[in-house]
């Protein structure tokens, strides 16, 4: 103990000891020991807390319906992200975009109707597009994060200026495809 501690309690020691407990505070004391001990020779059940299954039913219920709301909002915000605005970034790729855009959707539409004779020649055909277009998403997808949006904008532009090609080559070949199946229907008839 601290030495100023000690000093008190030696200086203030006859005060400390003029206050004694009351003769009957140990009977107290006693008798609520003597309670406890007959308490405890009982043993004590616990109740078992019960819930109904409408109680538990209509807790499940609100935790599905508050879930649902978080994932509905949480899709919305995704959905409101993923927008860019093509024009803020350089007006010009913007146009270029749209403009390759619907000549990519105007050839596959024309692949799509030349095709008709030989639809295995399409299913390859469309295969070879979806890998770029594939590709196209993903520049897409990461336009809203990327730090230099000019250029993944420049990227779409130049996937959808090769989709455009490939398409025109993949029509000049079914062309000449059925071309050629009309020369060889020609010379069949003409022996």
């Amino acid at each position: 103990m601290s030495k100023r501690f000690e000093d008190f309690m030696h200086d203030n020691n006859e005060e400390f000891n003029e206050i004694e407990p009351s003769a009957d505070l140990w009977g107290k004391i006693e008798a609520q020991l003597n309670f406890l001990d007959e308490d405890d020779q009982q043993p004590k059940k616990r109740e078992a807390k019960t819930f109904s299954l409408g109680f538990v039913l209509k807790v499940a219920a609100s935790v599905i319906i508050v879930m649902g709301i978080g994932f509905g909002i949480y899709l919305q915000s995704q959905k409101g992200a993923k927008g860019v605005d093509f024009a803020a970034i350089n007006p010009e790729y913007a146009q270029q975009r749209v403009h390759y855009a619907s000549l990519v959707e105007t050839k596959l539409t024309e692949l799509k109707s030349a095709s008709k004779n030989d639809p295995q020649l399409y299913k390859e055909f469309s295969a070879e597009i979806a890998k770029m277009d594939s590709t196209y998403k993903k520049l897409n997808s990461d336009l809203a994060t990327s730090p230099n949006q000019e250029r993944v904008l420049r990227a779409m532009i130049r996937n959808l200026q090769i989709q455009t090609e490939v398409l025109n080559q993949q029509l000049n070949v079914i062309e000449q495809f059925n071309q050629m199946k009309k020369e060889q229907n020609n010379e069949t008839k003409n022996i």
